[in-house]
């Protein structure tokens, strides 16, 4: 494996992580709204997710999502339908001080941001395209599979730190119910807006 290789292949999968999409927008949303501790366990959701669904892709089932439209579809409208109700959530969020550590309002759970990526068609895409494009034939192909691994979680890990320190800071402006309720409806809208990009 050559370096021009390795690092074609992370700038693919940096673009694919840091632009905005399902995982960014609910991973700044949720930070904004609880926190950086409380929003962790949707990060590592998210990127278990999508280490699975990659090690799925290598085993051949993202053969199966392309070669059947019927399939493909499914993804398509099951992804839709979760990302409009992950919107809603998002908008109709209560307000809640972000010091507070407990409270009765909850943030998208681990097992919700991991089940995010089997409906989500943009990590699909992540998915097969990293492995259609940069893994390697023969003896190498295991190989070039765990380096791709490794960079989608190292490029998951920092876009995704990023796009939490930006809800972060966000938390920090918002300092009125007025506020909070203007931002959890935007991102609400944004969340949703990501099921036309689904179907583009």
């Amino acid at each position: 494996m050559e370096l021009g290789w390795f690092l074609s292949m992370s700038m693919f999968l940096w673009i694919a992580a840091v632009t905005p999409g399902p995982n960014n927008m609910l991973l700044t949303s949720s930070t904004a709204n609880f926190g950086f501790t409380r929003s962790l366990p949707l990060m590592f959701g998210i990127m278990i997710g999508m280490q699975l669904l990659l090690l799925l892709v290598a085993m051949g089932v993202g053969t199966l999502v392309t070669a059947y439209p019927s399939l493909h579809l499914a993804l398509k409208i099951a992804g839709s339908l979760y990302l409009i109700w992950l919107a809603w959530k998002i908008a109709t969020s209560r307000y809640e001080k972000l010091e507070t550590e407990k409270g009765t309002a909850q943030p998208v759970r681990l097992y919700q941001g991991l089940l995010l990526q089997a409906l989500n068609p943009k990590a699909w895409l992540m998915g097969i395209g990293s492995i259609a494009s940069y893994s390697l034939a023969g003896d190498m192909y295991s190989a070039s599979v765990i380096a791709i691994s490794v960079a989608m979680f190292i490029v998951n890990l920092v876009a995704g730190f990023i796009w939490m320190g930006f809800g972060s800071a966000i938390g920090r402006l918002l300092q009125s119910r007025k506020s909070w309720a203007i931002f959890n409806i935007t991102m609400g809208i944004l969340t949703a807006g990501c099921v036309v990009l689904i179907w583009l």
